[in-house]
């Protein structure tokens, strides 16, 4: 048995081993990071605590540490619930009165739905309000009101629609790619975190690039985002998506499809909005 194996058995590798250019070395605990590996001259290699504000949550051979989630953003409506350590990610809860459509690791939250007859369910975390249906025998004035509103509802949508048809009539011979300011569908679901991976592959570096530059994002944001992930052009875009969303808070959806629609991306704006309205 060499020096540096007896050195590694004696030292009991109580969070396991890993292999550094042909060495077999011990894993840093948690809450720490490997400043310097072990060599065969060096058995024995060096963990650093992770400095304020990282952390590293399981025995590891990382270099650093990653930063933790900030509950802070802009527009987000998110406080924190536990703070972050060296060995654990600080999480964040929706404030006051707000609201998380996902199941899932929250980065968005929502208002809560106020009701006018009433509340039947409260709202929580994870679901919105949901109100109490009108009783029966109400006041006879709301429902001619509400019937004349809806009157005129279908008045007004059917106009719509015979101007849209006569709209589209007259540039049936428009070229396609001059045809940016066609109607996009409307957006029906928000934006939540399963989401990310799909929209990212849709658009692709180049275009989220010019999305995130043209809504005022920082060069250096963007630059990290490329050099955190280089040669990988899908997690470049998946995490300058994150960026963004987390940076445009509630409005990050309607920036988005209405950037791409804006620079000539209509397609991509429309595959965007399919991809949301159709997400269970």
């Amino acid at each position: 048995m060499d020096l540096s194996s007896a050195l590694r058995e004696t030292q009991q590798c109580v969070d396991g081993t890993y292999d550094h250019e042909g060495v077999t070395c011990c894993l840093c605990a948690a809450g720490t990071f490997v400043e310097k590996h072990c060599t065969a001259t060096t058995p024995i290699g060096k963990c650093t605590s992770c400095r304020e504000k990282t952390y590293n949550s399981h025995p590891n051979f990382q270099e650093s540490c990653e930063s933790c989630t900030s509950c802070s953003q802009p527009n987000a409506n998110l406080e924190l619930d536990v703070s972050c350590t060296r060995a654990r990610d600080a999480t964040c809860r929706c404030k006051k009165d707000h609201f998380c459509g996902s199941k899932e690791t929250c980065i968005l939250c929502f208002p809560c739905k106020e009701c006018t007859e009433g509340v039947k369910v409260a709202c929580t975390a994870t679901n919105n309000t949901v109100c109490s249906e009108k009783t029966e025998g109400g006041n006879t004035t709301g429902l001619i009101v509400g019937l004349t509103l809806l009157f005129v509802l279908i008045i007004v949508i059917g106009l719509l629609a015979f101007f849209f048809w006569i709209r589209k009539r007259n540039r049936n011979n428009t070229p396609e790619e001059g045809r940016n300011d066609l109607e996009i569908p409307s957006l029906q679901k928000p934006l939540l975190e399963r989401n990310l991976p799909d929209i990212a592959e849709i658009i692709g570096w180049t275009d989220m690039k010019d999305v995130a530059t043209r809504s005022g994002m920082r060069d250096t944001t963007i630059e990290n985002c490329k050099l955190n992930h280089v040669g990988n052009a899908r997690e470049q875009t998946l995490e300058l998506l994150q960026e963004f969303v987390q940076e445009k808070g509630s409005q990050a959806q309607t920036t988005l499809i209405q950037t791409l629609k804006n620079s000539g991306k209509r397609r991509i704006a429309e595959r965007v909005v399919a991809k949301l309205n159709s997400s269970a």
